[in-house]
């Protein structure tokens, strides 16, 4: 009747079959939903408004200047491909090449953000796409760059002549330098533009063939009714559950009243942090499945085990691959080679992407207030008391505490003084 064991949940039992506690767990979530969605339906009734979703990307149905801008987007890669062509023959240098490449970048930034300030037509939105892909484009060039210099310093290497192998007194070699100007490099830089990646190959994977019921579901999750339940929440959320939510935090904030902040603040945390899920998934997994499979691109690893993160550097190598390799590929690694330190490298890697969080943000809002610039900053020291004081659960717990609060002070800031700046 009775032997020697351990209650089922303590640790010694070794007992790990948690599924009935996490389908309850999941029940409490959408029962505790349900509440706030219902009181929110008594309170403000129905805010979704067809033509507040459209007015977020278009103000002037006449006026497209976010369009003609991505349009214009293939301007940087037709400037970049004399260059490219002119250094394998010679007849440019390596430095003029490399100024070019650098004028070239710098237009890549600063000519969309110019006219996202200038033209009073474009919607913070659409200025939020456009520099989104410009940005991406800069990414891809310098990626580019960068892989094409090293393969022309690879075969100089190898084509320069070792003391001794007698080949000195014929001369100096003229090693084959990479392609010119071709009909194949303009298909293989252009493949590079549009596929699913921020890092040039010369030889990416491919996928044998289209798989036709791979691409439909993708296709069926990204536009289906039945799939696109996450897009139809993504465009409702906003206006019914996060728009009363921001307008009820003005007056605390001009009060400077802090516990109703605070209450403000975890009450939109909620709804930030499940559109920022759904995001994750409809991009990453949907938007560009769909397209490596249209391409045949045969590197499907856009994200890892993020969610099982235990320290914040963990969550910022694994839920954007893309961006990960590009950080780790032309950035990390060579300062390191150049005689950086591991914790100089990642810092200016951070910086480097608070940066790029800043210009996606206060461009399109044509206000400069640093928040995203220093909410990304703050993840160093962040990171490091993470991965000193937890472990293990507690370290996953404290990456999830810092995704689902930290996003929502930012955008409470950024709110604040957009509403102050314009309405006020």
């Amino acid at each position: 009747c009775h032997k020697v064991q351990e209650s089922l949940l303590s640790s010694a039992s070794g007992y790990s079959n948690y599924r009935g506690i996490l389908n309850w767990c999941v029940v409490m979530l959408v029962l505790s939903n349900a509440r706030l969605f219902l009181e929110n339906l008594i309170k403000y009734g129905i805010l979704v408004d067809p033509i507040q979703v459209v007015s977020l990307f278009l103000k002037d149905p006449y006026s497209w200047p976010s369009l003609c801008l991505i349009i214009g987007g293939g301007a940087p890669g037709a400037a970049a491909r004399p260059s490219h062509a002119s250094l394998p023959q010679g007849s440019l240098s390596e430095g003029a090449g490399a100024v070019l490449h650098a004028i070239n970048l710098l237009a890549i930034l600063c000519f969309p953000a110019v006219v996202v300030l200038m033209v009073t037509s474009i919607t913070p939105v659409g200025a939020v796409f456009t520099l989104a892909i410009y940005t991406v484009i800069f990414l891809k060039l310098f990626s580019f760059r960068d892989v094409n210099k090293w393969c022309r310093e690879r075969r100089e290497a190898k084509a320069s002549p070792r003391p001794g192998d007698g080949s000195a007194a014929a001369g100096p070699a003229q090693p084959p330098g990479p392609p010119g100007l071709t009909p194949a490099v303009l298909a293989d830089l252009y493949y590079f533009v549009f596929a699913p990646t921020l890092c040039y190959e010369l030889n990416f994977p491919r996928s044998p063939r289209i798989r036709k019921r791979f691409l439909l579901r993708r296709l069926f999750e990204m536009v289906r009714p039945r799939r696109a339940r996450a897009t139809r929440l993504q465009q409702r959320f906003p206006f019914q559950w996060m728009v009363p939510t921001i307008q009820n935090s003005m007056k605390p904030f001009r009060d400077m009243d802090y516990s109703r902040i605070i209450e403000r603040l975890l009450k939109l945390a909620v709804p930030n942090h499940l559109i920022w899920l759904i995001f994750f998934y409809w991009f990453f997994h949907s938007c560009l499945n769909v397209v490596a499979e249209v391409m045949q691109f045969g590197d499907r690893e856009f994200y890892r085990d993020w969610w099982n993160s235990e320290s914040v550097t963990y969550f910022w190598q694994n839920w954007n691959i893309p961006v990960h390799k590009w950080c780790l590929r032309h950035f990390y690694k060579p300062m390191l080679k150049r005689g950086a330190s591991k914790w100089t490298a990642q810092t200016a890697v951070f910086l480097a992407s608070a940066f790029f969080h800043e210009y996606l943000v206060s461009v399109p809002l044509k206000m400069f207030r640093l928040w995203a610039f220093m909410g990304m900053a703050a993840q160093i020291p962040l990171a490091w008391f993470v991965s000193k004081f937890f472990r293990g659960n507690y370290g996953n717990a404290a990456v999830w505490i810092s995704l689902i609060i930290g996003q929502p002070v930012a955008v409470l800031m950024y709110v604040h003084d957009y509403y102050v700046l314009n309405y006020e």
